[in-house]
């Protein structure tokens, strides 16, 4: 048992005197290569990691849910027919109101959706304590953890018998209007179809996937991630920018989405789009391609042949979405210096963390030079650890 699941538990018996039902646990996620594809109906790849969001989960004789954890003092107990009224309006704004904490919305959120999406389930009422070993603020998606984890345990406990598709079009729904943070589905998908050494290739559009063995354990390669602690908020920060300017674009240009453009449609792209909105739309274009080639690379020639890809999708979201930082860019930069095969940042930007594909024996090295590169630099020390593709969300106990 984890530190994180045990505490948990704990939380749950100092909440109501005694054990919880059962368990159930969901990933962070990294994201090897496609970044903010995913709003645009296009592809992404990323994976499930170690570290995970438990929830302690029991039913009440009544019909009211109840939300603790372990990163808030603050309990939110809300009976389930109010969950409509809670979240039915604008997206987000029974957060922006203060009408109930954003930490909250997350799994009240879930439950919200996910009565939508099986209005004939005999809700009863629950208690639910929460307890996460994911960072926070590191782009490793502690949001969509919470809701993987929310999501299995509503799934058993009121008997909706969701596929993980369900649980992450619901956990989805709960993120873009119970919170209001304008994210695609990658994120969900990837916490909730981890699987052992491999990635989730996915297709934004249609939601089909496929795991893609990635084969680090036998190559002797690890991903190192350099967490800037440079924190960001995607419900605040300039996600919803970036996403406005796809739409932009992509209106301009007459198609529905940016999806549906390739590398040849570039240059009318330029000749019609003024300057921002062209790179913005050239990101999204040319990293689509990347992920499709990062597929098939992988399929052919395995992992240690990604590396230039992953070194020209930090370039693209440096110089055409903009969405770096000077830490980011020091971790990429530091660690390809030091060796790795291959760098860039990961996550929706404005902070977070870089992933680095190193030599196993070399992550000791590539972390001291990383470190050096900061403390030069006068940024924060970062927090650098290690990440293994891992198993998605599951009933622990």
């Amino acid at each position: 048992m984890t530190a994180a699941q045990d505490d948990a538990i704990r939380l749950f018996r100092s909440l109501t005197g005694s054990a919880p039902a059962g368990v159930w646990s969901a990933p962070g996620r990294a994201n090897l290569i496609g970044e903010h594809t995913d709003y645009n109906e296009g592809f992404v790849l990323p994976f499930a990691i170690a570290q995970r969001t438990f929830a302690a989960v029991g039913p009440r004789d009544d019909e009211r849910i109840r939300v603790a954890s372990t990163f808030s003092d603050e309990q939110v107990e809300v009976a389930l027919d109010e969950l409509d009224g809670l979240f039915s309006g604008p997206a987000g704004e029974a957060v922006r109101s203060g009408a109930v904490a954003e930490w909250a919305a997350y799994p009240l959120g879930v439950a919200w959706a996910a009565l939508a999406a099986r209005p004939d389930a005999r809700a009863t009422g629950l208690d639910i304590a929460i307890a996460s070993d994911v960072p926070v603020g590191a782009g490793l998606s502690s949001s969509a953890a919470i809701e993987g984890a929310a999501a299995g345990a509503l799934s058993d406990l009121w008997s909706l018998d969701l596929s993980l598709i369900d649980m992450a079009k619901i956990g989805r729904r709960a993120e873009n209007e119970a919170v209001g943070a304008p994210t695609g589905i990658m994120d969900q998908v990837a916490s909730v179809m981890g699987r052992v050494d491999a990635a989730t290739f996915l297709d934004c559009r249609t939601l089909e996937t496929r795991s893609v063995d990635l084969g680090l354990a036998g190559e002797g390669l690890a991903l190192l991630v350099i967490d800037t602690r440079v924190t960001h908020a995607h419900s605040t920060g300039g996600y919803g920018d970036r996403r406005a300017a796809c739409e932009r674009g992509a209106a301009a240009l007459g198609v529905p989405m940016l999806r549906d453009l390739g590398t040849d449609d570039l240059e009318r792209a330029r000749r019609t789009l003024d300057d921002e909105t062209f790179r913005r739309v050239r990101h999204i274009v040319t990293e689509n391609q990347r992920v499709l080639d990062a597929v098939r690379t992988l399929d052919a020639s395995g992992p240690r042949a990604i590396g230039d890809l992953l070194v020209a999708s930090h370039a693209s979201m440096r110089d055409d979405f903009e969405i770096s930082v000077p830490e980011l860019d020091a971790a990429v930069d530091a660690s390809l210096a030091a060796g790795a095969i291959g760098a860039r940042m990961t996550g929706g930007g404005f902070g977070g963390s870089a992933i680095a594909l190193v030599e196993r024996a070399a992550v000791d090295a590539v972390s001291r030079a990383v470190a050096a590169a900061f403390d030069a630099a006068g940024f924060r020390a970062p927090h650098l650890f290690t990440v293994e593709p891992s198993e998605g969300v599951r009933r622990d106990a």
